[in-house]
């Protein structure tokens, strides 16, 4: 690789700051102004631009994605002796919220869209199940239909993990909708990402948004009076300032990932040992990865890092593999599916700001390599 040559990133989080830069250190200046650091009325009229957004009643900001999962599942009465489904190929702090809830995570297989299989789930279904949390993974949602007709049948809960698909739909519904909850992640590099750690739950539902409130601010409603344990993890006000700009122009920075995801399906057609992504019918994508499957994927990945192409794998690791789970008991071969993708999968550069010599630039990369 020549020493001059451009660095292609996995994703160019500067050219979003410099879209929104201005907007944004005014809208701190306000903040340090005020000195409303903890709650102020930017997180607030946040939430609710959010909620409508998602087209749900509810929006709860709080420190992260993990806590949001932990905060539904708790709201939801659910604790030690119960089990929560969730897919074996995410990313373990969809574990890790359920855990340290109480609950033990019960791992599902995936289908072909990298997504919960519909068809592995009722095998697993035990008289401790008592929810199913499906992942809405890489930008698309899991088939919520389906999932949903298996848990009324088995009198069981829905949860969301929406971390990767703000602004994703199916059938025209927002995350949110289909379960008691979905719990959302605002880390940088989402589509809508804040400049730190922060997340937030939706909700249908009056009594999750209020246990939920609770939950997030030292189990209090009002300052000084504690009826229950709770914990400190509220959306930072600077951090609110911030995820306003972006959310104002999510829409269409969500359009340009569909442009973009289009430029590389044309790009790729054809090249032998590429298989790009698939999406679920009923879907409207929202691309938050671009995640393709090659041979010899770790090869590949190096080839692409030396020509200055930030290709990724996510995830490099299925959940019943990770020593952090190993007390789930599971052993290589049990999810042949996820270990299968694990092994393949390789997210190319996706940002809304890239632009079609860069994709070009990738593709040809991607070719040499392969």
């Amino acid at each position: 690789m020549s020493a001059v040559m451009t660095q292609i990133p996995l994703v160019d989080l500067k050219a979003q700051h410099a879209e929104i830069a201005d907007e944004v250190t005014r809208g701190m200046v306000r903040v340090m102004e005020d000195t409303a650091f903890i709650l102020g009325p930017p997180v607030a009229a946040f939430e609710q631009a959010f909620a409508r957004f998602c087209d749900v009643p509810h929006c709860i900001g709080v420190g992260s994605g993990t806590d949001a999962l932990e905060f539904i599942v708790r709201a939801l009465g659910l604790g030690p002796g119960d089990e929560v489904l969730v897919p074996a190929n995410t990313f373990i702090a969809t574990a890790l919220g359920v855990l340290r809830a109480g609950p033990s995570p019960v791992l599902v297989d995936c289908d072909g869209y990298h997504l919960m299989d519909p068809e592995r789930i009722e095998e697993t279904i035990t008289p401790r199940t008592r929810a199913i949390l499906p992942v809405h993974l890489f930008g698309q949602m899991a088939d919520m239909e389906a999932i949903g007709e298996i848990a009324a049948v088995h009198g069981l809960l829905v949860l969301e993990d929406a971390a990767q698909c703000q602004g994703a739909r199916r059938h025209g519904r927002s995350a949110g909708t289909f379960g008691a909850a979905a719990g959302v992640s605002f880390y940088p590099g989402k589509n809508l990402g804040a400049y730190g750690d922060a997340g937030a739950v939706l909700t249908t539902s009056g009594e999750i948004a209020t246990r939920v409130r609770h939950l997030r601010n030292w189990g209090s409603e009002r300052k000084y009076h504690h009826p229950e344990i709770g914990f400190n993890s509220r959306l930072d006000t600077l951090q609110a300032v911030v995820l306003s700009a972006k959310l104002a122009r999510l829409a269409a920075w969500n359009e340009a990932r569909r442009e973009a995801a289009a430029r590389y399906d044309r790009l790729l057609a054809g090249i032998p040992g590429v298989e790009t992504p698939r999406t679920l019918p009923g879907n409207e994508h929202v691309w938050h990865l671009y995640v393709v499957r090659v041979p010899r994927r770790d090869r590949v990945l190096e080839r692409l890092q030396e020509e200055g192409i930030g290709a990724g794998i996510h995830y490099p690791v299925p959940l019943h593999l990770h020593g952090a789970l190993s007390h789930l008991g599971h052993k290589p071969g049990d999810f042949p599916r996820a270990e299968k993708a694990a092994a393949e999968i390789l997210s190319l550069p996706m940002y809304p700001h890239i632009t079609a010599e860069q994709q070009e630039r990738v593709v040809e990369a991607l070719r040499s390599a392969v």
